[in-house]
Formats: C-alpha cells, sequence, structure tokens
C-alpha cells in the first residue's frame, strides 16, 4: 500500500477531513492484520508437517458413551467426531477448529474425543476460558462417564484451589493417574506437567491467544493434537483467514429437540410486561436471566447496573421469586456457588453482567431479558441469548433498546429476525461502515488494538493476500519490522 504507516498515525491524530482519519484508520488495521497473519502463516509452516507423535484409533469407550446419551448426535456433531477421528489417526498432528453456532452441541464432540485419548491410556486437557464454566465441564464429564460406566478420573485444575488442593492435582496430572484434565489458565502455569498429553482442547478460542493454546498442546514433549472450539459467529470467508493454521469444522445445526428461540426488541416502556412474563415462567417452574451492562450505579453511565437491579426485582416480587446477583467481581468460589445453586433450582431469576456469556448451561432456563441492549455488539448478544432455549421448553428472548435511535434499532432487528450466529455475522459485517470511527463496536475475538474484523474486513482480506505473498527469505527482517511499527501504533 502506498499509504504510508507514519502518514496514517499522523493523519489519525491531525485528520484534515473524516476521510483521512477513515483512510487512515484502515491502514493501521491493514498492519496489525498483516502482524498477526504473518505469524500465523509462520506457526502454520512449522507444525503443517508435524510427525503425529500420539497416534490414536477409536475405542469402545465413546461408543458407549454415545449408547447411554439422551439424545442422538446430529449429523453436523457426527461430521465433526468423525473429522477428529480421521485426524488424530493420520500421519500428522491434529490443529482442527471446531465452529459451532451457540446450542449446536460443541462440548459433547471434544468429550468424546478426550474419552476416547483417555481410552487410548493417553491424557486430554481442556482449558476454558472462567472457572464457571471449568467447573460445570469437569461436572459434566462425571456425570457423563458414571452414566457410562466408566471410571476414568477427572482433575479440576483451576487457580481458586487451596494450596493443597492445587498440589494433588498436579501429582495426579504428573502422574498420569488422571486421564481427564479440566481447567482455566492454571493448566498453562509453571509447575504443571504432564505424563503423556495427546490431546489439549481449548473452549471459546476467541478469549484466548493463539500463544495460549499453543503454550497448552506444548506441554507435552511431543506435542499433542489441538481441538480449539468457537461459538463466536463469524462469516466463514473471515474464519479461513483468521484460523488460517487451522482446519476447520464448522457446526451450523442445532438438536432437533430443540425450538427456535422467540425474540423481540421493545423500547423500555415493555419491563412491566416483561416482568410479568418471568413470574409467569418461573410460575410454571422455569427460570430466568436478567443481563444489565454495569456492576453499580455509575455517575457516568445511564446504563442499567447488577446491584440496583436486583434490589429492584426483590421489591418487585417479594417471596415469590427468589432473585439472585452475579458479576465479574465476585470472587471465584462465590460466582461458582451461585451458579451451582441457580442450576440446582434455588435461584429463579438471576441478574447478571455478561459474565454468563460464555458456556454456561441451565436447560431449565427459559427467559433472557437483556437491559440496555444496544451497549452490546451483536456477537456478544447472540452469545448470551444461547443461554436460553438449551431443552425441549421454548426459550425467549426480550431485548431492551433504550437508545431512541433507529439505526440500533435496525442492527437489533437482525437478532430479532434470526437465531442463526453465522447469517447474523454477515449482515453485520454488512452494517457496519467506515462511520464506526474508533472501532467502539469491537467485536473481542480477537485482541486487535484497533482493527475490528468486521468493520476491517476488506482491509483484513487485502493483508492475508500480502501476507501469502511473503516468502521465508524475508520473513526474518519483515517480521523486526512489523514489530516496531506495531509497538509505535499502540
Amino acid at each position: 500500500m502506498s499509504y504510508g504507516l507514519k502518514t496514517a498515525i499522523y493523519s489519525l491524530h491531525r485528520p484534515s477531513s473524516r476521510s483521512e482519519a477513515e483512510q487512515a484508520l484502515k491502514r493501521i488495521s491493514f498492519n496489525e492484520f498483516l502482524v498477526f497473519l504473518v505469524n500465523i502463516k509462520k506457526m502454520k509452516e512449522e507444525r503443517g508437517n508435524e510427525k503425529n507423535h500420539h497416534p490414536l484409533i477409536e475405542t469402545a469407550a465413546a461408543k458407549r458413551v454415545m449408547e447411554c446419551l439422551p439424545f442422538k448426535l446430529t449429523r453436523g456433531q457426527e461430521k465433526a467426531y468423525g473429522d477428529i477421528l480421521r485426524d488424530v489417526s493420520s500421519d500428522r498432528t491434529m490443529m482442527r477448529l471446531l465452529q459451532g453456532d451457540v446450542g449446536s452441541g460443541k462440548t459433547i464432540i471434544a468429550f468424546l474425543a478426550m474419552i476416547n485419548t483417555a481410552d487410548n491410556g493417553c491424557q486430554a486437557a481442556l482449558m476454558a476460558p472462567t472457572e464457571v464454566l471449568a467447573t460445570q465441564h469437569a461436572e459434566k464429564l462425571r456425570e457423563i462417564l458414571n452414566k457410562a460406566g466408566l471410571d476414568y478420573r477427572v482433575v479440576l485444575l483451576t487457580g481458586s484451589l487451596s494450596t493443597k488442593e492445587r498440589k494433588e492435582a498436579r501429582e495426579l496430572i504428573s502422574s498420569g493417574e488422571a486421564k481427564l484434565i479440566i481447567g482455566t489458565h492454571a493448566l498453562i502455569q509453571e509447575g504443571v506437567e504432564f505424563k503423556d498429553l495427546a490431546l489439549a482442547v481449548t473452549d471459546e478460542q476467541h478469549r484466548f491467544g493463539v500463544r495460549q493454546r499453543e503454550k497448552l498442546s506444548g506441554k507435552d514433549a511431543d506435542s499433542a493434537h489441538v481441538l480449539v472450539m468457537s461459538a463466536t459467529p463469524i462469516p466463514r470467508t473471515l474464519a479461513i483467514i483468521l484460523y488460517g493454521d487451522l482446519d476447520i469444522t464448522i457446526m451450523d445445526e442445532r438438536p432437533a429437540a430443540r425450538k427456535p428461540i422467540k425474540n423481540c426488541v421493545v423500547d423500555p416502556g415493555y419491563r412491566n410486561t416483561a416482568y410479568s412474563f418471568i413470574k409467569k415462567e418461573v410460575d410454571a417452574g422455569h427460570q430466568a436471566y436478567v443481563i444489565c451492562p454495569m456492576v453499580e450505579e455509575s455517575e457516568a453511565s445511564d446504563y442499567e447496573n447488577v446491584t440496583d437491579y436486583s434490589e429492584k426485582l426483590r421489591e418487585i416480587y417479594g417471596d415469590r421469586v427468589r432473585v439472585g446477583m452475579l458479576n465479574g467481581r465476585m470472587k471465584s468460589k462465590e460466582k461458582n456457588e451461585i451458579m451451582e445453586r441457580f442450576a440446582a433450582g434455588d435461584i429463579d431469576v438471576l441478574v447478571s453482567t455478561t459474565v454468563v456469556e460464555v458456556g454456561v448451561d441451565v436447560p431449565n432456563a427459559t427467559v433472557m431479558l437483556i437491559e440496555n441492549a444496544e451497549r452490546f455488539g451483536l456477537a456478544s448478544l447472540h452469545q448470551i441469548r444461547g443461554r436460553v432455549g438449551r431443552s425441549e421448553a421454548q426459550g425467549y428472548c426480550i431485548f431492551i433498546d433504550t437508545s431512541g435511535d433507529e439505526k440500533e434499532n435496525k442492527r437489533l432487528k437482525i437478532l430479532n429476525d434470526s437465531n442463526d450466529g453465522f447469517k447474523i455475522a454477515d449482515e453485520d459485517l454488512k452494517l457496519r461502515g467506515p462511520g464506526d470511527m474508533f472501532g467502539i463496536r469491537q467485536s473481542g475475538d480477537m485482541s486487535f488494538k484497533v482493527a475490528d474484523i468486521y468493520r476491517d474486513a476488506d482491509m483484513l482480506k487485502k493483508a492475508a493476500d500480502y501476507a501469502g505473498r511473503i516468502n521465508d527469505e524475508v520473513y526474518t527482517g519483515l517480521q523486526g519490522y512489523m514489530k516496531y511499527e506495531d509497538r509505535v501504533i499502540l
């Protein structure tokens, strides 16, 4: 590109016009994408032909689990599991992304792959982004193994464990007694040694950096197979670029028993009707979530907050409805206890921040009320909505738009009209234009400081083309140059 980076930085800080600022933003985004993609290219070259040090065959254990499941795998799930089995039995190490829409059933596929690995005599580890999710995964996996009559030990390793508990978990992992390990970032800390790690799974890949999943798979002397999962709705054309070092399996089906979520976008005047509807669902034996963007009241914001909202609902419902509160500032132990109470049905309505966005599974929850919906990105809203409608019962999502902005209402209408995450991503891509100047609605899918994969999709594609033309001879020099430029734009 003829438009230099130094010129772009200057123009972004002192633009003579809006169009100049937009051009500068695109140029800087191009540079940031290029840094990322060249690193991905190099990583793929380094691992692309890596010999399979852990050849795994399909065993009876996973089949036994499938027979005990209360549902039949969808065609998409069967294909995903088939792709994994083919990879782990091939002559090279697996590097696969399992991209499935919210509620498509990715977790059970990961569990089957892990159980198959354990039945081959090796270890499998799953890294989740939050302790709540890691704990839930561990409990679910134990339940599945118990129903199938399998006695593989599941070890949970998180940061909130006591020193004694952490030591015991690490000893079980290093000795190889623990074949199935689930944890958070604690899995990649120093002092955690695996005896024979053959499969490394990362859940909700967008919450981890590329190097973090590499660090987990590299915990074994001979690199483990890598399976990364993401429910983030990224258009396929962009996913192929962003996950260029991985083979991709897309799961776009929902289990047949689950009904499409019924959605509505309303203004604040609908709140009392929504509260009455939630009460009706609770009376029917179901539960509900209420999502607020803030933890507590802020002078700088008129957005709803979890603390005050919880008290308001307690006043409205009295003793008839049990209201709980959850936010990211709470200690892990407290968060886990609240989610356990909600999952057990001891809380009827859980008022929370987006801490429940990732993976939390409470099938009895049927209503999701999202306050200040205009405050969130579409991908995040779609993820949050995915916490309901996880059983045969009808799920409902109410988006309260307090913006009074026609443009925001148009954006939220996409969610109102569709439950298809990939379609939503494509529509969002069309809506985002250069007018969204400084990426206020950052996607959060990758750790870019300026670039946005939706708004700057054209730059992402150009950067991918440019990265593809960089050969090994110039890589070292270009890498150093780009790192210097990356520091400048931050």
